[in-house]
């Protein structure tokens, strides 16, 4: 009798134990039960519950990454494009994400995907392009505003791709190379423009100062001298000429009266 005894009630501990001693992780909560009502959430380590009358649902507390995947979106500019984000977020507050949502996970993620839409179809191309980090800020509180009855902390959502149509992609590089051509032409005037008024400021200075003159006419013959070529390009100062051409015509007016 003894022995069946002790059989019998080492079978019953076989069965009790396992359904009574719980081993939470460090990066979990044990959400517990109580004949169908909730009793209080379990620390990481060794926990003892009621066996058939407790029961315990873990879950995860560590930080977890959701891909939204690209999304079909019409702009504010009527800019048709997909765009695709990831999502950071835990639980910070087990029992709501039990009790309050049948599935977090899945419903995080069809709102992050909503709220995507939602966001795009609100803002134009250019704010899409060139203020990446405002539109994920504004994803971001939406998302966690909306998940903040379940016990869900979105931390940071992050558009990582825009897919944009051929069309509207050659139609972004000529506009690029219009404005890259019309910079060009500007610096282009500007230089002009600067070298014209230096250009007057040297003739004054020159005109000012006959042996300027003379002394750049010299400069440009040392200039010559150093070049190796074949050809060579003797300037010949206008007021020389003016003296032969003088000449000539006096010459060609005694002849006459002659």
């Amino acid at each position: 009798m003894n022995w069946i005894l002790l059989g019998l009630v080492a079978f019953v501990l076989l069965i009790i134990l396992p359904a009574a001693i719980k081993i939470v992780y460090q990066y979990e909560a044990g959400v517990v039960f109580r004949l169908g009502r909730l009793d209080k959430t379990r620390g990481p380590g060794i926990r003892l519950i009621i066996p058939f009358l407790d029961r315990m649902r873990k879950i995860d507390t560590r930080t977890v990454t959701m891909d939204v995947p690209s999304q079909e979106a019409i702009t504010r500019d009527n800019v048709t494009l997909k765009v695709n984000a990831v999502v950071y977020f835990r639980v910070m507050h087990p029992e709501a994400a039990v009790v309050e949502v049948y599935d977090y996970r899945l419903a995080t993620y069809q709102i992050a995907q909503t709220t995507l839409r939602s966001v795009l179809g609100q803002s134009e191309l250019d704010e899409l392009l060139a203020q990446r980090e405002k539109l994920n800020q504004t994803l971001q509180r939406i998302i966690d505003e909306q998940t903040e009855p379940w016990g869900i902390k979105v931390s940071v959502v992050e558009i990582k791709d825009v897919e944009l149509p051929s069309t509207m992609q050659r139609a972004m590089a000529a506009q690029a190379e219009a404005e890259r051509e019309r910079r060009a032409k500007i610096i282009h005037a500007e230089g002009e423009l600067q070298a014209s008024v230096k250009l007057a400021e040297a003739g004054k200075i020159i005109g000012a100062e006959p042996t300027t003159l003379q002394l750049r006419y010299l400069q440009t013959l040392t200039e010559i001298a150093t070049e190796k070529t074949n050809t060579l390009v003797f300037p010949l100062p206008l007021d020389l000429l003016s003296a032969f051409m003088g000449n000539r015509r006096v010459g060609g007016g005694g002849g006459q009266s002659t």
